[in-house]
């Protein structure tokens, strides 16, 4: 049997039926701020180290979150594909 489920809500909706914190207020900040520092940027030399600020791991960084969600998404599957031997 298949069962399918359509929703049509906006995403504050959303984020309310889920419980969800309110974080809009804290995204226009680093928004404003980003794009605040990236005016102020005159060479890419700029722009790299401004990056480098923000993401201080870099591409180790990047990929160290990739994956930790494709793990929060296993474990939300039920560990599917992701069978360890026990000793």
């Amino acid at each position: 049997m298949k069962v399918t489920v359509e929703v049509d809500c906006t995403p504050e909706e959303a984020r309310r039926f889920l419980g969800l914190p309110d974080v809009s207020r804290a995204n226009d900040v680093y928004v404003d701020t980003v794009a605040k520092a990236m005016q102020g940027a005159s060479s890419l030399d700029q722009l790299q180290s401004f990056a480098k600020q923000i993401a201080p791991m870099g591409e180790l960084g990047l990929k160290l979150f990739q994956n930790f969600m494709e793990q929060g998404a296993m474990g939300a599957m039920g560990g599917a594909g992701s069978k360890k031997a026990k000793d």
